[in-house]
């Protein structure tokens, strides 16, 4: 089987579309195919960069993608619109 890795920023693009309504830890790892070290590493760095927050819901901590982070999610989303155009043959 032919798998290419995913790189960060595909990574953290999937992250900040998963999180733009709110999503739990276990459903960033189950929805972006992380494992929990790997998906910790990711949403630390998000948040550190101000691109994601997390909101305390009673027992449960929710992450939100910020307006930044939603504005960097959108410029992905079409970095890689065009990217994918220029490149399928």
């Amino acid at each position: 089987m032919n798998q290419k890795r995913r790189t960060n920023d595909i990574i953290a693009s999937e992250i900040l579309k998963l999180c733009m309504n709110g999503a739990s830890k276990t459903r960033i790892i189950h929805k972006a195919n992380l494992n929990f070290l790997s998906a910790k590493s990711h949403i630390e760095n998000l948040m550190i960069n101000g691109l994601m927050e997390a909101v305390p819901t009673g027992t449960r901590v929710i992450y939100r993608t910020t307006p930044k982070g939603a504005e960097l999610s959108q410029v992905f989303s079409q970095f890689h619109g065009e990217m994918d155009k220029l490149f399928s043959f």
